[in-house]
């Protein structure tokens, strides 16, 4: 047990070290293009009544120079008509703090573009700021999407809390490592956004998300890996997410997700960072396309496995908020 334990904390030091590092400073020469592209061939099908907000997740940003978290998503929605806006929130802190900072830029996004409502799609952590300015603001949202979002929390985050009870110094390693990338990510992009990983983890732990949803209940599952209502005071709710950890070697998120994906035990089936039935919220679009936790959003330098299009399904999920009148 001791060994076992030993392992995991060295996993979860490389995984937050190596995702922080290649998240923020790999070259750019390495995760851009600089072309949109998209296995998807429908011009001006993506172009939305209203605009898309893009939120990221935890270690996550807009904007890096010309480095995108959202590696060519934003591009090739544009390239096929679309309107969106990328935001950026606190890399790490709770889920209440960085859905208020959204909620600002959301407010200032509808100021500039005269739009009265938004699309909101949220990757990971930033499936919880989607749903707290849906939940705080209905009227300004005509949708919520939900990528690889933690509804029910996330395994690895349990794993990490349980650690400050059992190995509380190593705990504090982890998060204050943490800390310092946020910092790191703050000064790469010349923000100035609190940081808090210690109040991140709590948010994406189970217990943490059950309160959470408690707040904000609209598209939850009432049933066990189910769906939620899909439609809740005007606002359309939508999630997709994938299974599997490593399908490309040369992907580093590959290595990063066969690590934090040992820290599963009620999910066998996940991303790496997420269950498949703890994604679901609203319409379920798809629970097991094959991608790991970063390649859904395709990090890192755009290195999915066969099959696997994830540029593609954001141009195809905008087809299908145009199709619904939104």
């Amino acid at each position: 047990m001791a060994n076992r334990l030993v392992k995991w904390v060295l996993g979860g030091v490389a995984t937050l070290v190596l995702a922080g590092a290649a998240a923020v400073v790999v070259p750019t020469w390495l995760t851009l293009s600089g072309e949109p592209v998209s296995s998807v061939q429908v011009a001006d099908d993506a172009q939305t009544r209203y605009p898309i907000v893009l939120a990221h997740g935890v270690m996550g940003f807009g904007y890096a120079g010309k480095q995108s978290y959202w590696h060519d998503i934003p591009e090739t929605l544009r390239a096929h008509g679309a309107k969106v806006y990328v935001t950026q929130v606190s890399a790490f802190n709770s889920s209440d703090v960085r859905g208020e900072q959204l909620m600002a830029q959301v407010r200032q996004i509808m100021l500039e573009t005269g739009a009265k409502k938004v699309n909101l799609i949220g990757h990971s952590h930033g499936s919880h700021s989607v749903r707290y300015v849906a939940g705080t603001h209905p009227e300004w949202v005509a949708s919520v999407t939900t990528v690889s979002g933690p509804t029910m929390g996330s395994e690895v985050a349990d794993w990490l809390f349980e650690l400050t009870k059992t190995r509380p110094w190593l705990a504090d390693a982890l998060l204050g490592l943490g800390n310092k990338l946020g910092a790191l990510i703050n000064w790469i992009t010349g923000a100035d956004l609190p940081i808090d990983s210690a109040e991140a983890m709590k948010s994406l732990t189970q217990s943490g998300a059950a309160f959470f949803n408690q707040r904000f209940p609209a598209g939850v599952p009432e049933q066990a890996c189910g769906e939620g209502a899909h439609v809740v005071d005007g606002v359309r709710y939508y999630s997709w997410s994938s299974i599997g950890q490593f399908y490309r070697a040369l992907n580093l998120a590959d290595y990063l997700m066969s690590l934090s994906g040992k820290a599963f035990v009620r999910e066998t089936d996940n991303d790496g960072l997420v269950g498949r039935c703890a994604s679901h919220l609203g319409e379920v679009i798809r629970d097991d396309y094959p991608m790991n936790h970063f390649q859904a959003v395709n990090q890192f330098s755009g290195l999915v496995g066969p099959g696997a299009d994830p540029v593609g399904l954001f141009v195809i999920h905008a087809h299908r908020l145009k199709e619904a009148g939104l």
